[in-house]
């Protein structure tokens, strides 16, 4: 039980992670805080949170469990301003989609309470954004990605784990580094992907007429364009190097993919289209199980 948890940015990330621990009677009192006022008032009328901090000290004043739900880009100065005010026993965590400059940030503006620093990344999200977005079951057989420091305390690195697996989440851990590697891949590169796509078309002079017909084929590879522009683009400068690496590979698959296009090769098409329907129904089929497995027990 968490007698009182702190949450800066109340969308759909921070909302969630509160909705889910009241629902499983994990806390007694969750406090907001954020630019938006707004937002915070928002968040209080729907019950996300209990109250709304009036500075970074109230916030964490008396808190088990400081979670960071903002923007990558806001991490820093977030940590920086709730730094002087970290008790003994509070442990600080955050929800970025990037590690490496959430930790350096982290050891720049905490310094020697760096230790009360636990890195994570919930690995779930909606294309909608806002309180209104927080729904009580979002993380529920979802993967958390926990990046532990040096530093950390097993002891704190398992409360931050006992609180998302409160939430109904599966527990994973990895180093920043690898992390960052990681979805700069599978998670990073698609929505730079979708959002370039949907970008080309709506700048075309008839995109009006291509959007009208436009349907599920489009609808499902574009669904992750309408996540917030401002933490991808936060996301994307964070993770430059990685990205980059990932845009080049696949670059160069785009090229491979026009080349057998031009020449009419048809074999060498369907060679690709096959390799990827097969590699995609595999992984679909480990998602699947590992979803079983979960509601159903096993190790």
């Amino acid at each position: 039980m968490f007698k009182k948890i702190a949450i800066f940015g109340v969308g759909l990330i921070g909302g969630s992670f509160a909705l889910a621990l009241k629902q499983a009677g994990a806390v007694a009192q969750v406090v907001g805080a954020g630019r938006s006022l707004a937002s915070l008032e928002r968040a209080l009328e729907l019950g996300i949170i209990d109250v709304i901090a009036t500075s970074p000290a109230d916030a964490v004043a008396g808190a088990d469990l400081v979670l960071i739900a903002a923007p990558v880009a806001q991490t820093g100065a977030i940590l920086a301003s709730i730094q002087p005010y970290l008790q003994v026993g509070t442990i600080v965590t955050d929800a970025g989609s990037t590690k490496g400059d959430v930790v350096a940030s982290a050891r720049l503006a905490l310094g020697e309470k760096i230790s009360q620093f636990v890195p994570g990344h919930p690995i779930a999200g909606r294309e909608s954004n806002g309180p209104d977005a927080a729904i009580t079951h979002l993380y529920v057989g979802k993967k958390v990605v926990l990046t532990p420091l040096s530093e950390n305390a097993e002891t704190d690195v398992k409360r931050v784990a006992d609180a998302w697996e409160q939430c109904g989440a599966l527990i994973h851990r990895l180093s920043a580094a690898q992390h960052d590697l990681v979805f700069a891949s599978v998670s990073h590169l698609p929505h730079v992907l979708a959002y370039a796509l949907v970008d080309d078309i709506a700048n075309k002079p008839h995109a009006d007429i291509l959007f009208q017909y436009a349907a599920s084929g489009f609808r499902d590879f574009t669904r992750i364009a309408g996540s917030s522009p401002e933490m991808w683009r936060d996301i994307s400068l964070a993770n430059q190097d990685a990205l980059l690496q990932e845009l080049d590979a696949y670059q160069l698959k785009l090229t491979q993919l026009r080349g057998l296009l031009a020449s009419g090769d048809g074999a060498g098409l369907e060679a690709i289209y096959r390799n990827a329907q097969q590699a995609r129904h595999h992984w679909n089929c480990a998602i699947e199980a590992a979803e079983k497995q979960n509601k159903e027990g096993g190790d």
